[in-house]
Formats: structure tokens, C-alpha cells, sequence
């Protein structure tokens, strides 16, 4: 065998770096990850600003969010539909990037259509809760908080997954800009026999709570109700028409 007499350190391998992993890359260490995190965050890109609410009953859960999207400080749009059913027993609501959350949407609707194709069976809302976690690790989706909301064999879910993956479930969450806002009154009106019809009206509430405050959210509601009889997204200019 022979003896290698180059310095192998001005070869690839210190191009690469002496602390790249060998079986990279691994989740979130796509190329250049950071700087289209950081392009993510710039002017130039249409966001939804948002307030988003999720709540778990009994019986189904009750998704809403406001209808305002926003392009630096200028509104782009007013009528934004910022939930969308992913499953036929199963919702997501989107915060942030436009782009990335219709990519994600797009992404989870194939992998679960594949993932009940070649089981036979429906997707877990633990499953689908996995997948959206993970997929938000690869780094692919920057930035996107979404709330996952469905019913399975188990019940009824809701995950609150933030924008680096991290799933958690609740009986009810919020996400986005005017999250602070909607999120004091679902302390106060939440309680553990709410009712569907209820919760629709509380997360009315804390939709409209929101919008008065925050600038990034606005321009009406949209509320989809997810139960074992599938998905019904339903869109009101006007809180009234809920409360």
C-alpha cells in the first residue's frame, strides 16, 4: 500500500471543516440553513403576522385565526386563509411565512395521503404530530409556528408545534404576533367540559382581543371545526356574527 506524502489538510477535508459529521447532514444542518433564517426575517417576504387559537372539547376540537397578512409594515392582504385541513380529520393553523407554511401545508397533505396509502389505516394525530415536528426540524420551512388540531381513535388533540420543531400537547394554545392578547382570555373562559359551540365563541373572543392590539393581526375570522365527521372551515368578516 502506499504511503499518502501530500498534506491532506489542504485537501477537502479541510475545506469542509475538521468537525463535520460523517453521516451529514444531519436534520437542521441543511447548507446555508442560517443565512435563509436570517433572510426569513427580512422586509421582503409576505407574513401573516397573525393570531392563531386552538381548543380541545370532548367531542372535536375549534381552530381560529385572524384573516391579515402583512408585508413589512404595509397590510399585503385581507383576506388570508390561515387554516387549512391537512387531513380529513385534522387541521393546521399557520403564523409567519407565507411561503414556507403553503410549502408545509402542501408537503404534510402528500406525506399523510402516502403514509395511509401504503398502511391501509388513518394517520394518527400523534403521528401527524411527529411528522410536522420533524419536518419543521430539517430547517426547509423557515419560519412557520403552526397549531395542529385533529381527532383520532384516541379522541380529540391539539399540539402546539413551534417553528424549530418542538411539539407539545395542550387543551388549548396560541400562536403568533397577538398571542399574548388571546391567550388571557382563554385563561379566563377555558374550563375542561367546554363545549364545541363554546369554544367556538371563546376563540372568537380571543381572536377579536387580539386584533385590538395588535397591528399584524386584523380584517376578520376564520374558524374550522374538526370532528369525527371531518373538517368545516367557516370564514366571518364580522366577530358578531360569533359572539
Amino acid at each position: 500500500m502506499r504511503t499518502p506524502t501530500g498534506d491532506l489538510s489542504d485537501g477537502p477535508a479541510d475545506e469542509l471543516g475538521r468537525d463535520q459529521p460523517v453521516f451529514g447532514p444531519e436534520l437542521g444542518e441543511f447548507e446555508h440553513s442560517e443565512r435563509r433564517a436570517a433572510q426569513a426575517d427580512g422586509e421582503g417576504e409576505m407574513k401573516t403576522g397573525t393570531t392563531t387559537v386552538g381548543i380541545r372539547t370532548e367531542d372535536g376540537v375549534v381552530m381560529a385565526t385572524d384573516m391579515r397578512a402583512s408585508l413589512g409594515g404595509m397590510v399585503s392582504s385581507k383576506d388570508v386563509q390561515k387554516v387549512e385541513e391537512i387531513h380529513p380529520r385534522g387541521a393546521l393553523t399557520i403564523a409567519g411565512s407565507v411561503s414556507a407554511a403553503q410549502n408545509l401545508i402542501s408537503t404534510l397533505k402528500a406525506e399523510t395521503s402516502l403514509y395511509e396509502t401504503r398502511r391501509g389505516k388513518d394517520m394518527s394525530m400523534e403521528a401527524l404530530s411527529t411528522l410536522t415536528g420533524n419536518l419543521l426540524r430539517t430547517g426547509a420551512f423557515f419560519i412557520v409556528q403552526p397549531i395542529l388540531g385533529g381527532v383520532d381513535d384516541d379522541g380529540a388533540h391539539i399540539y402546539s408545534i413551534d417553528a424549530l420543531g418542538g411539539t407539545t400537547e395542550e387543551e388549548y394554545t396560541v400562536t403568533g404576533s397577538g398571542s399574548q392578547y388571546a391567550l388571557g382570555v382563554l385563561e379566563q373562559e377555558y374550563h375542561d367540559d367546554v363545549t364545541i359551540e363554546e369554544a367556538e365563541t371563546i376563540a372568537a373572543k380571543a381572536i377579536q382581543s387580539a386584533v385590538e392590539r395588535d397591528l399584524a393581526s386584523g380584517n376578520g375570522i376564520n374558524v374550522a371545526v374538526v370532528t369525527d365527521d371531518g373538517v368545516d372551515i367557516t370564514r366571518y368578516k364580522d366577530f358578531s356574527d360569533l359572539l
